[in-house]
């Protein structure tokens, strides 16, 4: 099996957020915590603890993100 971008999920103190997904993004998201806890051999359990660590990666890999937040000194 390919390897996920995403690992184990840490558990940590989260920030409230509310938002709304599109219907699909939703479903992606039920369907990433299956493979995610089939892979991890660690259920997931709500899919929405997957949102954070997602932009988190997403975040980390934007070059043009890193760039900017060094050049403005964030």
């Amino acid at each position: 099996m390919a390897k996920l971008k995403l690992g184990a999920i840490a558990d940590d103190k989260p920030v409230k957020m509310s938002i709304e997904l599109p219907a699909a993004v939703h479903r992606d998201l039920i369907a990433y915590a299956e493979v995610l806890g089939r892979e991890t051999g660690q259920p997931v359990g709500e899919p929405a603890k997957l949102v954070a660590p997602m932009i988190e990666r997403f975040m980390a890999t934007d070059r043009a993100f890193a760039k900017a937040r060094r050049i403005r000194q964030f």
